[in-house]
């Protein structure tokens, strides 16, 4: 029954003759009767049912707004979700029409029954539960209850193939105490709603899919549904190309050159450990932010490689320089050295000497090693000179140390064929060093290609 003002003030509201303000005041007063009748013999204790024997069914959807980090060193994705649940509380009905038509009326959420759904896979050290949001309560004593949220939750990261790498990370929510014989939990869609994501810079969100799972826990014998969703992420990987595997590209490419650099420079080894020192600081930043696991990134990978072969390659080096910087002293180029290096190693690498081309090194090797025997075992030619002089002058008008002078001529001549004897097998073990420095340098070119190329291809 309606009070005799009450109706004809709903009546010359609905006939539009009263201004706005008190038709909302009587609708105000009808809300304020409808609390105090809701809410006069309820408690918020207890599962709202008929029948306690029933399970209640409550409806989750969660919807993701924004993923606002990844930690993959600690394992922890901070996400905001906005979670809705949906339930019927038996106890909180009422006829519209009793109550001037009010259909539906928000309260605080303290005021009725929640279930107590959580985060299962929880990682936040205060364990928050969700903003004290209000309920939507509908005549029929249907709840919506919408709450955003900012989670943390634990995720399995797995970083074999970073920077190209995907992750899958589950998000379970269940009841915490009601078992599936009292609370029946239920996802409204098949996903998780991303309508409204806002994209992130670092991962790009392949999907969230939703499973109901039934668990039985070593704790209890009931039955415990949870629903999961599970977010699919792939790294955006660009970031990670220019500033890490790019720099490590270029600066890999420039250690064969180092043996390219001419011997007498001295600055063959500083270059290789330069360039060993700059990988060092770019493994150390990839280090940093991956998790100490037994799984190696591939970058990691990658990056060892690479540095064991600049090792390889300055270690080389030094052996090269030691053959470089062959004394007077040293031994002659053995003949299958000769053969192998000076003739085929030559020719395969291109390398010649000045006025010598790359077509022809045969002859040129062989009009060198002509000139240099020239001058054999025999006499210099100013030797043969001075014996010549010497048989053609008459006995009596030579000097009476004759002997002497021809001593020591002899004796200079000897000087300059051992002289020229040790230039010309210093300077064949100089073109042994520099056959071996083109060869390795062809060698490593290659090698630093096909582990870029096998890098690259993994992540694909």
């Amino acid at each position: 029954g309606m009070e005799p003002g009450a109706r004809l003030c709903l009546a010359l509201c609905l006939a539009g003759l009263l201004l706005a303000p008190g038709c909302r005041g009587a609708q105000g007063r009808f809300a304020y009767k409808l609390l105090h009748d809701l809410f006069a013999n309820y408690s918020s204790a207890l599962r709202p049912v008929e029948d306690t024997d029933r399970a209640l069914n409550v409806t989750l959807q969660v919807t993701l707004s924004q993923i606002i980090d990844m930690d993959e060193r600690n394992q922890v994705l901070t996400s905001y979700l906005w979670v809705r649940q949906t339930w019927l509380d038996a106890h909180l009905t009422w006829d519209k029409d009793e109550y001037g038509g009010i259909d539906s009326i928000r309260i605080p959420s303290s005021y009725v029954w929640r279930p107590d759904i959580i985060l299962y896979n929880n990682a936040d050290e205060h364990f928050g539960s969700s903003m004290e949001t209000n309920v939507v309560l509908r005549s029929d004593g249907h709840i919506m209850w919408d709450s955003p949220a900012i989670t943390k939750s634990s995720c399995k990261v797995d970083v074999s193939y970073f920077p190209f790498d995907g992750q899958r990370c589950r998000l379970t929510f269940g009841s915490w105490t009601h078992n599936g014989n009292q609370i029946d939990l239920r996802n409204q869609l098949d996903t998780g709603d991303l309508t409204d994501f806002v994209e992130n810079v670092e991962w790009e969100v392949l999907g969230m899919p939703a499973t109901r799972n039934v668990i039985t826990y070593g704790c209890c014998s009931e039955p415990y549904p949870d629903v999961t969703y599970t977010l699919l992420l792939r790294r955006r990987a660009s970031f990670y190309i220019f500033n890490l595997l790019l720099p490590c590209i270029m600066v890999s490419f420039l250690a064969p050159l180092g043996f390219y650099l001419p011997a007498d420079s001295g600055e063959k080894v500083s270059l290789g450990v330069t360039v060993l020192l700059a990988l060092t600081v770019f493994q150390l930043l990839v280090a940093e932010s991956m998790p100490p696991s037994e799984s190696v990134p591939l970058i990691g990978k990658y990056y060892i490689a690479t540095m064991t072969m600049i090792t390889a390659s300055t270690a080389l080096t030094i052996f090269i320089m030691n053959v470089h910087h062959c004394g007077p002293g040293a031994r002659p180029v053995p003949p299958w050295a000769r053969r192998l290096i000076l003739h085929h190693m030559a020719r395969l690498c291109c390398v010649y000497e000045v006025g010598e081309s790359c077509k022809s090194p045969q002859r040129a090797l062989g009009g060198q090693a002509g000139g240099s025997d020239a001058g054999g075992p025999g006499e210099s030619p100013g030797e043969g000179l001075v014996g010549a002089e010497a048989g053609g002058c008459p006995w009596d008008h030579c000097l009476c140390h004759h002997d002497a002078l021809l001593r020591d001529v002899g004796y200079i001549a000897g000087c300059f064929r051992r002289h020229r004897a040790n230039q010309r097998r210093t300077g064949e073990w100089k073109k042994v060093a520099k056959v071996m420095d083109r060869f390795f340098m062809w060698v490593f070119f290659l090698m630093v290609f096909l582990m870029s190329v096998l890098v690259l291809g993994n992540a694909a």
